[in-house]
């Protein structure tokens, strides 16, 4: 509805991951080359972590993207599988062609030659787990299985698991010490500071093909950077009703009553006092 008044190609602050609107942070230059790096140097598990809505989606996306033709990715998002469900996405996404009647044993040697087949010719293999604070300690336990598969001085399957930072609390679980001691490398996808929100709203304005990136004035940028806490999701969501609510009343720059006025709709607490993100 907005798109033609305000000068839009494309609706520019849509919730669905989308590349082309990814915004390189220091934090998201920092994870994809950490995952790249693991993955390269076979260093077995990596864990990345994200408050909701920081765009851990999108980011490992990206990092899928950036792999050449020598590495295999399987990218899994559900952690709500039982252990027999997790292997066979595993043993499908690798394309094993196995019979359903297929034994645990028998699938887990057969992924073992498998890895064991594309080590020996240089290539790399990965699975990505999405989501992976809601793993129940049974697939975490076969995660760690996994891992087991290895020649004398490297890994045979590069795992990245993904999650909120609630999994760096399951992974410091007794039970789970055996699995957190395999973990070689750790980053996190940070939110964004004042600065950054300014030129996220900018960027993806341009991105959406506007004429003009300072829709938004000064003080209602300063307002949803505040409120948002620095979350891209919520700044999104934030813009989005803002310009809808700004062409409802024909202003042709959003301000920060107009802001107010959809934190209200919202039922978004705004900050009494208006504070940069750090």
């Amino acid at each position: 509805m907005y798109r033609e008044f305000y000068g839009l190609r494309e609706t520019p602050f849509g919730l669905t991951p989308d590349l082309r609107y990814l915004f390189k942070t220091e934090s998201y230059l920092e994870v994809t080359a950490t995952i790249g790096y693991g993955v390269k140097n076979n260093k077995g598990l990596v864990v990345v972590t994200g408050e909701a809505g920081t765009g851990k989606t999108t980011t490992l996306r990206s990092a899928i993207q950036q792999f050449g033709e020598d590495v295999l990715p399987i990218y899994i998002f559900n952690p709500f599988l039982t252990a027999a469900e997790f292997l066979e996405q595993v043993s499908d996404g690798f394309q094993l062609a196995l019979p359903s009647s297929t034994s645990k044993p028998d699938l887990l040697m057969a992924l073992g030659r498998y890895l064991s087949l594309r080590h020996a010719r240089g290539l790399h293999t990965v699975l990505i787990i999405d989501e992976a604070h809601g793993l129940p300690t049974a697939l975490l336990e076969e995660t760690r299985l996994l891992l087991n598969f290895e020649t004398n001085s490297e890994k045979l399957l590069q795992i990245v698991l993904c999650g909120q930072p609630e999994l760096n609390e399951t992974l410091n679980r007794p039970g789970l010490r055996q699995l957190k001691q395999r973990i070689s490398l750790r980053c996190s996808i940070k939110p964004l500071n004042q600065l950054e929100v300014n030129k996220y709203v900018r960027f993806r304005l341009k991105t959406a093909g506007a004429d003009r990136v300072n829709l938004f004035d000064d003080e209602a940028l300063e307002l949803i950077a505040a409120v948002s806490q620095g979350i891209p999701r919520v700044i999104n969501n934030v813009c989005d009703n803002a310009l809808l609510y700004g062409y409802a009343a024909g202003s042709d720059v959003v301000t920060r009553s107009i802001v107010d006025e959809v934190l209200e709709a919202l039922d978004m607490r705004a900050p009494e006092v208006s504070s940069s993100v750090v």
